[in-house]
């Protein structure tokens, strides 16, 4: 439990009293992680609580002898009278720290005490770590805001891997056992304390469920607060009844919405913001009447019914079910929210009441509401409801207030992850709010046909909704038309928003489309997940840096410092060694320290390209073996690899290979490479609701395509790094030298461990896919070098820093757009390129899946036939740059000047930029400076 700064929170009530607006943000994610080490760090009470909880045998002896007597609420949580058995009770203030764990021992450090804290499961990829990002700066810059979520039960899920496979194998028995001689990759995941993986073999399988429900709140969450004085009323269904007073919705089902409040603070300043999440309650939780006849189902199934709502982050909607409760999820939200921010602005001033009704000419200037990616579109109806049938305002004057309140934030531009929902399903679960949906869209394209006259087509395009044999309501075209701003996360995204994604509404109204590039906290992703190089930097400009990034400019002189390059790499490589302890401690995985960390860390998806990035390391692996070959140190008795792993067709197919003529290259160094890929499948909707569904689906030999965690391809790709670690990394001829690692289970605090440890980073998706990227931007401020497209951020990273210190390769945007014109033909590439052919026939011929030799014929499928993101297309390109990668990686010290002109030009990637541009170009507010004195200065 952690004892905030009070004062500054009554200080930020006080600034919204004297009319400082709020900002509301809306998102279905909040990508948090930990809380316990951010709470310290932006407190400002790290060092304080270090110090606090390790302390020597005479103060352990003493403090136990004191607790033998008392019998305080400490002790109790400590023997597991109360509180989760085992765990470590924390109790912190800015002057003492007393950390209580399961025997009453102390003397702990303090980043073990860390670790046992769960990452909070409120997000899954970079939407939801971008608002954990925002609410940070928004508090770091004084601005009065609250974060608006939904309280996951569960998360999207927790990631294990068997044989391979990201798969739900159901098992009576959840033990390690033998595979039979199986090589299995190195797949890093959590061993549980009393079944570890034996020692002497590092190829056993687990026999249990793999995608386990995500249960972060099995021990309760102390960071937050319930606030049951709050509790909401939420409808659903019902019927609309048209009246002389106005419009009702009757006759609808009730589900309560309790707030739960979890702090913000910012970083040393005297703000605190919130975070305030929505937990799905019945309004009847137990009907006894039905549990007294003997029908227990019906007795709770209200409850469950309800409670599902905001049950578990992301559900499959491959069935209509889960359709269903995704949308319900999205109203849940949005209408909770509408009622608590009207309930403030009318408790305020700023309402300026009369006896008989609230005024709300005044709202948009007290109230900004942004709404993150097109999850909470329904923000824009359930105002319009609430002001036009409840509040009895004017349409035209609801609709002025409503659309200079609410402003969007696009975040893609795949067209299949921009939500469209089927009528038949709002008319049944929102009839109020379809209503209101068409209505604002004749209005909209009365409008255009207006100023567009006898355009029928435009009209098609630009209507929220789209006719066909299932009329569907377009979110995003929702969002763009309530919205008095639009903006994407990156230059290169705002432009193709603009051109392309919604190209007619930007030549209806262009002074509402904006860019504001993405950016993250340096909080966290630098002076919290890197202290030895945030103290390196300190040590040379000073700690102004941690509020202002752009302060990194002032490193640029020392590029060429002796003393500076010596200690940045020291830094670089101190995290290596720590990453390589952790792996090793926590997961019995060895990896070669001094080998070069190449990193790809995201989502699977197709779009992302984790296929490159397997045919690159299938490249290497079959240089390195020819390498040996033609020198004839690997003939068939020097090359015992386990059975399971190279049969003995295998090593012939790999000598088909070479007598087909393909050179090796002139003797070089090989580069030792531990190259780490992670992510979970994505947990976006169904391809089904896209339009490119009927190209989609030719490629795969069944249909769900991206519902996690049936998403196939996904796990598709899982599995085909998985078995490319099986071969290579039990290759005794490559050793050490090339390592295949997936990093399981892929998290906030797992990339806190392994982005300060990484070399290169690689940002490889298709130009023109990714909006923007915010791992780039943190692998750049912890010193790795960036492989990459032109794509997102990664465009204004080369501007930044200069092209010349990254490595980019492959089709530019215009390339693809004329590619795409002339037609794409993979089977050119796949003819020309005698490694990538290779590869390929590897791949599709079971080299590396000998018990399943058809096990990735939907991955050859699609990447010769149905691949829209062009991996064939950029490999060429992609091995040469890696080749340069590896030419760099040989002269340390040419390595670490580009580190340092990248961590110097990181400046511009602050979540602080960011966040300042929107409050003054688009919540119209000013951020303040306000400041915590120190703690030996009286307060007032």
């Amino acid at each position: 439990m952690c004892v905030l700064d009070v004062e500054g929170i009554c200080l930020l009530q006080n600034q919204v009293i004297s009319k400082i607006p709020r900002i509301y943000y809306l998102s279905l994610e909040f990508y948090m992680g930990r809380t316990l080490q951010n709470t310290m760090v932006n407190l400002g009470l790290q060092n304080a609580c270090d110090e606090a909880i390790y302390q020597d045998v005479m103060a352990v002896s003493v403090h136990n002898k004191m607790q033998q007597k008392l019998h305080s609420p400490c002790s109790k949580l400590a023997n597991g009278a109360e509180g989760y058995p085992g765990s470590h009770q924390l109790h912190l203030t800015a002057s003492s720290v007393f950390v209580i764990p399961h025997h009453m021992q102390l003397g702990l450090d303090l980043e073990e005490l860390e670790e046992i804290e769960e990452d909070a499961g409120l997000g899954n990829g970079g939407l939801g770590r971008l608002a954990a990002c925002f609410l940070d700066s928004m508090a770091t810059l004084g601005l009065a805001a609250y974060g608006y979520g939904i309280r996951y039960e569960f998360g999207i899920f927790n990631q294990k891997i068997v044989n391979g496979w990201q798969e739900a194998i159901a098992s009576a028995d959840d033990s390690w056992s033998n595979s039979a001689g199986d090589g299995q990759a190195l797949v890093l995941g959590n061993l549980t304390a009393d079944k570890e993986m034996p020692p002497e073999r590092s190829c056993w399988e687990y026999h249990g469920e793999v995608e386990e429900a995500d249960d972060w709140l099995r021990y309760g969450n102390p960071w937050e607060k319930a606030r049951p004085e709050y509790m909401l009323p939420v409808h659903f269904y019902g019927r609309v009844e048209h009246t002389p007073d106005g419009v009702k919705w009757l006759d609808t089902q009730v589900v309560l919405a309790m707030p739960y409040d979890t702090p913000v603070p910012g970083y040393k300043n005297n703000t605190v913001n919130t975070m305030r999440l929505w937990s799905a309650k019945a309004p009847n939780d137990f009907k006894l009447q039905d549990f007294n006849v003997g029908d227990y189902i019906e007795a709770v199934l209200d409850r469950n019914l309800a409670e599902n709502i905001s049950r578990v982050l992301y559900p499959n909607d491959n069935f209509f079910e889960g359709k269903e409760l995704r949308l319900k999820q999205e109203y849940f939200v949005v209408a909770a929210t509408l009622q608590d921010i009207i309930r403030r602005f009318k408790s305020s001033k700023f309402g300026c009441r009369d006896p008989v009704r609230t005024c709300f000419e005044t709202f948009p200037d007290k109230v900004a509401i942004q709404l993150n990616d097109t999850h909470p579109a329904l923000s824009i109806p359930e105002l319009m409801r609430i002001l036009v049938d409840v509040e009895k305002v004017d349409w035209d004057k609801a609709w002025e207030i409503t659309k200079k309140t609410c402003a969007y934030t696009n975040h893609t531009v795949l067209p299949e992850a921009l939500e469209r929902w089927p009528v038949s399903m709002f008319e049944k679960l929102l009839p109020r709010h379809l209503e209101i949906i068409y209505a604002i869209n004749q209005r909209h394209l009365d409008h255009v046909a207006a100023l567009f006259p006898g355009d029928v087509d435009r009209l098609r395009r630009m209507s929220v909704i789209e006719e066909g044999d299932c009329k569907r309501i377009n979110m995003a075209h929702l969002c763009v038309i309530g919205s008095h701003a639009v903006n994407g996360v990156a230059r290169i995204h705002s432009e193709i928003v603009k051109q392309s994604v919604f190209k007619d509404f930007y030549e209806l109204e262009p002074e509402k489309f904006q860019n504001k590039t993405n950016g993250i906290t340096p909080r966290r992703w630098l002076l919290l997940c890197n202290p030895g190089l945030a103290d390196t930097i300190v040590e040379k400009i000073g700690e102004e840096f941690l509020t202002d990034l752009s302060q990194l400019k002032k490193l640029l002189p020392l590029v060429n410092d002796e003393a500076f390059i010596r200690d940045v790499a020291k830094v670089k490589q101190e995290n290596k060694l720590k990453f390589s302890a952790f792996l090793e401690k926590e997961y019995k995985v060895k990896i070669n320290p001094s080998s070069m960390f190449d990193v790809h860390v995201k989502r699977i998806h197709e779009y992302k390209r984790q296929l490159l990035n397997c045919l690159h390391v299938i490249t290497l692996y079959n240089r390195e073996c020819r390498h040996h070959l033609h020198d004839g140190t690997a003939g068939p008795k020097a090359y015992p690899c386990p059975p399971a792993v190279r049969r003995p067709w295998a090593f012939v197919m790999l000598c088909q290979f070479e007598s087909a003529g393909i050179k090796r290259d002139p003797a070089k160094a090989f580069v030792p490479r531990t190259v780490m890929i992670g992510g979970k499948t994505p947990g976006t909707r169904s391809a089904s609701e896209g339009p490119n569904n009927a190209l989609m689906l030719k490629t795969f030999t069944f249909t769900p395509l991206q519902a996690a965690p049936g998403y196939h391809m996904a796990k598709l790709i899982i599995k085909l790094v998985t078995s490319i670690g099986d071969v290579v990394n039990h290759d005794p001829v490559v050793g050490d030298r090339l390592k295949v690692i997936f990093l399981e289970n892929y998290r906030v605090s797992l990339a806190e461990k392994v982005i300060p440890a990484a070399d290169l980073s690689q940002q490889i998706s298709t130009a023109g896919t990714e909006a923007s990227g915010t791992g780039n931007m943190k692998f750049m401020l912890n010193g790795a070098l960036t492989i990459g497209t032109m794509d997102g951020a990664n465009v204004e990273m080369a501007e930044e820093a200069g092209a010349e210190n990254l490595f980019i390769f492959g089709l530019r945007v215009e390339d693809v757009e004329a590619l795409d014109r002339k037609g794409y033909n993979a089977r050119e590439y796949y003819d020309r390129l005698p490694e990538l052919k290779q590869a390929v026939d590897q791949i599709s011929s079971g080299f590396f899946s000998p018990k399943e030799p058809d096990c990735f014929k939907d991955v050859v499928n699609m990447l010769m036939h149905h691949d829209r993101f062009k991996v064939f297309a950029d490999y060429e390109a992609y091995v040469q740059c890696q080749a340069q990668v590896d030419q760099l990686y040989r002269n340390p010290k040419g390595w670490t000047k580009k580190v340092i002109r990248n961590i110097a030009c990181s400046g511009k990637f602050s979540s602080d930029r960011t966040i300042t541009e929107y409050a003054r170009e688009i919540w119209g507010v000013e951020p303040s400076d306000l400041q915590i004195p120190p703690p030996n200065i009286p307060r007032d």
